[in-house]
């Protein structure tokens, strides 16, 4: 099967995801203020309990450094191990208020209380349902961003613009998971019910202008569009917009 054949495959396993979560992750519940320094999460990219932690960021709009710890990982996991007392993810650790926590549901409810001033919204609230959801999510994807493969390590972190229920950017997480790449995670979603659809043919038509002030506003003022995902990367000089693309690069550069 050729390679464009198997990434747009690989597109609508990552549309079943989203599907299968509900779409959340995608729009913004309330624009937090960036902490003074940033939210650290060791996390593995197909793991759902994961996953509801790095959707609760999107909604709050909040940037976080990713630390990938997929099985079988070397880079990240013991020092995972050396901050919390165990290799269980997610796991958070805010220097600004010192604390490092397990457990997606307890995350949750920290981040929409300390950074959205307000509870978790019925949307994003845990479910009984949702473990067994959460897995078939996973299982659409393939596994994808599960297990470590052989890779180089940066000597910088790389930059990704990104929102959680982006069926195009969970490509290039997955594959930043699978290599240990460390990166920063630019939460850019969407602000308004207008930005609903890909980039190319939103709800609304027409010129695209975002909501002035915003991150999506700050990010258009330099790029004079709004799409996710958009890596860059500080050791080559590299800014890449397109997964496909991206994930060239990505293997290019970085797979051993």
């Amino acid at each position: 099967m050729s390679n464009f054949l198997v990434h747009n495959a690989n597109v609508l396993g990552s549309v079943a995801t989203s599907s299968l979560t509900a779409w959340r992750g995608c729009l913004v519940v309330k624009q937090a203020p960036q902490p003074e320094k940033p939210l650290v999460l060791y996390d593995m990219e197909a793991c759902p309990y994961c996953r509801r932690v790095r959707e609760a960021l999107t909604a709050l709009n909040l940037d976080v450094v990713i630390r990938p710890c997929p099985k079988g990982g070397r880079r990240f996991r013991p020092e995972a191990e050396s901050l919390g007392g165990k290799q269980q993810f997610p796991l958070l650790v805010d220097e600004n208020t010192g604390k490092v926590m397990y457990e997606s549901e307890a995350i949750v409810e920290y981040l929409f209380r300390q950074y959205g001033g307000r509870p978790v919204p019925g949307y994003y609230r845990a479910k009984g349902y949702q473990p067994a959801l959460g897995s078939l999510a996973s299982a659409a994807s393939a596994l994808r961003g599960l297990r470590a493969g052989a890779a180089k390590v940066p000597e910088q972190p790389l930059h990704l613009w990104s929102f959680e229920g982006s069926p195009f950017s969970r490509l290039v997480r997955e594959k930043l998971c699978e290599l240990e790449i460390p990166y920063t995670l630019h939460n850019l979603g969407k602000e308004h019910w207008t930005e609903i659809g890909p980039a190319k043919q939103r709800i609304k038509p027409g010129a695209y202008t975002p909501i002035p002030g915003g991150k999506r506003d700050a990010f258009f003022q330099v790029h004079k569009r709004v799409q996710v995902p958009y890596l860059e990367d500080p050791n080559t000089g590299q800014g890449l917009f397109e997964s496909s693309t991206i994930l060239k690069y990505l293997e290019a550069t970085y797979a051993a």
